[in-house]
């Protein structure tokens, strides 16, 4: 046996270890770690997605244009999270979700599966759970700052910037001042 045939055995063998495993610097316990707190953090994107067009779905009310419209940008925005949060953990050389059952295990936002909320419990309740993504990422961001993952970091900070911004949107639209001024 040739020592090309060799090479090409023993990087089969590895491929079927791990079909799925991306060249990384930064070591199978940083990969680990990282991919275990951007999972959960997918987990609850994903999780905080569905419970935002959900919401924007089953509004109703005097407002009902401006939450609709609000809680729809807030949705393309979380959902535009997913792909990038994803393909980070496989750059890191994990593996990622797989399923809805798997978001299911990992997720922290807690479902609401009401047919009807009113709008302003709707506005709190995704102006809580975007707190607490926003905490979520704190700690994905952290982990990803002991491995020295900076780019994990950078976009993570992104993230956090945006969930703050959601919900300091929302608790502002269900404030409930009077028009006088006082």
């Amino acid at each position: 046996m040739t020592k090309l045939n060799e090479i090409d055995r023993e990087r089969v063998a590895q491929k079927r270890q791990r079909p799925l495993a991306s060249p990384s610097d930064l070591g199978d316990k940083a990969a680990h770690d990282i991919a275990a707190a951007m999972n959960a953090a997918l987990a609850d994107v994903f999780a905080l997605y569905l419970k935002t067009k959900s919401f924007h779905w089953h509004l109703s009310g005097p407002h009902f244009r401006d939450y609709h419209l609000l809680l729809d940008e807030h949705a393309d925005q979380l959902l535009a999270m997913t792909d990038a949060i994803a393909e980070r953990v496989r750059k890191v050389g994990a593996g990622t979700i797989t399923s809805i059952g798997h978001i299911a295990r990992l997720q922290r936002v807690r479902d609401n599966d009401a047919t009807y909320v009113e709008p302003s419990d709707m506005l709190a309740e995704l102006c809580e759970d975007n707190r607490a993504l926003t905490r979520s990422l704190r700690e994905a961001h952290n982990v990803c700052e002991e491995h020295g993952d900076v780019a994990t970091t950078s976009l993570v900070e992104v993230w956090i910037d945006e969930a703050e911004r959601r919900t300091w949107f929302l608790f502002e639209t269900n404030q409930r001042g009077d028009s006088s001024g006082h």
